[in-house]
């Protein structure tokens, strides 16, 4: 798919995902709107954490253990978008504290996987992974999109064929692609969603503030300081509902108490995002069999981290220059056959 600026570029999604690629689109020139019917932030990118944490996630989350190259070229990436955009990046690290033998199967993932790491009085330390603030980089991706051109609408999209979208209203609207960025949802938009099982996630959010510093990995649980500490996270396979679960999340009150005592008792708000993973842990992004749909979904925990590289990628396919040596990893038809 080769489109010239000036063309009409459908987002469906407004999330990390399809804010970063609507603002690239933006600015080459394309006539963008987004579509997303809820609240600004109110979706799995705005509830997340903010973790671009390359070593934690081939660590903790077995399924990514070999994506390191892939998520540290991501978080690469980070450097010059969020110099461009003033958004500040925490590069304070993950600290891993727990028991002996905890340790050490961190330890022996951290050498599998290939993460920088050192031993320390406390446990281990990576200075690999950094942090931003998810639902103020996302009200800033949302803004610089505005300004270069892009507009946001808040009805979801239905359909798209032949050159329209179908808006849940049931208006038509002319557009010469479609970028599909709902993380689990709008799976009516293109076949290869059928490969994304939906994963429920919750999170603590503290009132009690904590200093900053490395983000804290223990067994079960990370505690992400700041005036309120993020306490997660569930990982609900299969679930796509947003109703908070008290006896769920107790675990990780539990953990992040035993890990800092003086947590206890403090008063705590949770939040749920509903995310979408496929098989192997990485996103479905390229073009999909759906004549003139770009997928960019799929981002399992790792959305935040792979937003810029992804947003890149979409533009790409969409001009016709190289997607880069992802490109293979993340083919949206993959799993097909």
């Amino acid at each position: 798919m080769i489109l010239q600026s000036g063309a009409r570029v459908a987002v469906a999604g407004a999330g990390a995902f399809g804010s970063a690629a609507a603002l690239i689109l933006s600015r080459l020139g394309f006539v963008v709107t987004v579509f997303d019917p809820a609240p600004p932030g109110e979706n799995a990118s705005g509830v997340a954490a903010g973790m671009l944490a390359p070593a934690a996630e081939a660590v903790f989350d077995k399924i990514s253990r070999g994506h390191l190259p892939v998520l540290r070229r991501a978080r690469e990436r980070w450097a010059p978008f969020a110099a461009d955009l003033g958004i500040t990046l925490d590069r304070g690290g993950v600290a891993i504290e727990g028991e002996a033998g905890f340790l050490d199967e961190v330890e022996a993932a951290l050498v599998e996987a290939g993460a920088g790491f050192t031993r320390t009085q406390a446990g281990l330390f990576s200075d690999e992974d950094w942090r931003l603030d998810a639902r103020q980089a996302l009200a800033t991706l949302r803004e610089a999109a505005i300004k270069a051109g892009a507009m946001f609408d808040g009805r979801g999209a239905a359909a798209f064929s032949d050159g329209r979208v179908t808006l849940e209203d049931g208006e038509v609207q002319p557009f010469d692609a479609l970028v599909v960025a709902t993380g689990g949802g709008g799976r009516d938009l293109a076949p290869e969603l059928a490969a994304l099982t939906p994963i429920k996630g919750q999170i603590l959010r503290l009132e009690t503030p904590m200093a900053g510093g490395p983000v804290l990995r223990g067994k079960g649980v990370y505690i992400a300081p700041g005036p309120r500490p993020a306490v997660g996270a569930t990982m609900e396979a299969g679930r796509d509902d947003r109703d908070p679960d008290p006896a769920v999340v107790e675990p990780l009150r539990i953990a992040a108490e035993r890990l800092r005592p003086e947590l206890a008792g403090a008063a705590a708000v949770i939040e749920v995002g509903v995310r979408a993973s496929t098989s192997d842990g990485l996103p479905l992004v390229g073009e999909s069999r759906a004549p003139g749909v770009i997928l960019a979904a799929g981002a399992r925990r790792n959305g935040w981290l792979l937003a810029p590289l992804v947003a890149d990628m979409v533009a790409a396919y969409l001009t016709g220059a190289d997607p880069g040596e992802d490109a293979a990893a993340f083919d949206p038809q993959r799993f097909e056959g």
